[in-house]
């Protein structure tokens, strides 16, 4: 969440002097509104107040939702499933400045909300991101490469399959590799988000080529399809089961003879006359 609201101030060029929440445990403590320790160095380190919405307050909770629900109809649900980060950011800067030309009145004087934000000044934001640390769970790929914002760093050979974790630093321009049990096996300077990059580290290419080149072999290769006869292992649980069906009740000692059923299908392939069916 600091990560967007750090992306989202960036993008208005400042800040507000006050941010409103819902009751969210990631801001306040639920149930009494309070603002926990950890957000309130997040609101000290870009010099702003927290508000947070009263119980029981409807009507200023659906101002915020209303708005929210206006974007989600125009921009959302007309976003095509193969459209990029950058052509989706693209898309919604458009919809932001249609947004700015909506009318209001103000003091009987016309004027557009692009016009009244241009009036209410915003604070200064410090240059670095708030240095909070993102840590999210990754799979390997069978080509050792992680995949993180849209972009893919590359960890040692022999790690395919296995869960690692990510930490980026929001002020820091690089993010680490890390397994399950902390220890950093990769670090790479940070590709911008959604690129599509591929990230590898010279080591990583160099010590993946000799594990290809170490497997490689001038054998014939293998038969696709090979048959083989059932083992003696096979053979006894069959005679085992076999015996169990033998042994059961009635129900499960009745053979169902396919050729009767066979048989009628032939009969009914043919449709008799109406001649023979009055001889019959």
């Amino acid at each position: 969440m600091v990560q967007a609201l750090d992306a989202v101030v960036r993008k208005l060029g400042g800040t507000a002097r006050r941010w409103r929440f819902d009751r969210m445990a990631t801001v306040c403590y639920p149930s009494s509104g309070q603002v926990t320790a950890s957000f309130a160095a997040v609101a000290k380190y870009y010099g702003v107040g927290v508000d947070i919405c009263p119980p029981r307050r409807g009507n200023r909770k659906g101002v915020v939702e209303k708005a929210n629900h206006s974007a989600a109809q125009r921009w959302w649900r007309t976003v095509p499933d193969a459209l990029s980060v950058f052509q989706a950011q693209s898309g919604i800067d458009k919809l932001a400045v249609r947004m700015d030309e909506r009318r209001r009145v103000v003091d009987g004087i016309k004027v557009t909300v692009a016009q009244l934000a241009d009036c209410e000044p915003l604070l200064e934001i410090p240059v670095r991101p708030f240095p909070a640390e993102l840590e999210v769970g990754r799979t390997v790929s069978p080509q050792c490469l992680v995949s993180f914002d849209g972009n893919l760093y590359s960890v040692p050979p022999g790690l395919a399959g296995t869960q690692v974790r990510v930490l980026r630093r929001l002020d820091d321009d690089h993010l680490r590799i890390a397994t399950a049990g902390r220890a950093v096996i990769a670090r790479h300077r940070r590709a911008p988000r959604g690129a599509g990059q591929t990230v590898r580290d010279a080591g990583h290419v160099i010590a993946l080529e000799r594990e290809v080149l170490a497997a490689f072999s001038d054998r014939a290769p293998c038969k696709n399809k090979v048959r083989r006869p059932p083992s003696e292992a096979a053979l006894a649980e069959a005679e085992r089961l076999r015996d169990q069906q033998a042994t059961g009740s009635t129900a499960e000692r009745v053979v169902i003879d396919l050729a009767h059923y066979a048989a009628v299908a032939d009969r009914l392939r043919s449709v008799p006359s109406p001649k023979e069916e009055t001889k019959e």
